[in-house]
């Protein structure tokens, strides 16, 4: 399995208002709870170490390098 970079969200404007209610009333320690939680529960999901790899080396790349434009993969 490889991880898939290019847009794969069936109906992401609704999943990304989900994903801000979710934080919602929250402080700012709840908030990165919340997200670390996330970050564990769809790591579990997808289960492939190496797929996991992938992603966190591309998610790094994005903060180390900010040229690269945030969140683009």
């Amino acid at each position: 399995m490889t991880l898939t970079t290019a847009p794969n969200l069936a109906q992401p404007d609704d999943f990304y208002q989900s994903l801000i209610d979710a934080h919602a009333g929250l402080d700012d320690g709840q908030s990165t709870l919340l997200n670390a939680r996330l970050v564990l529960l769809l790591s579990n999901h997808i289960g492939d170490l190496a797929v996991l790899r992938e992603a966190l080396a591309i998610a790094r790349a994005g903060v180390d390098d900010r040229s690269e434009g945030g969140l683009d993969p």
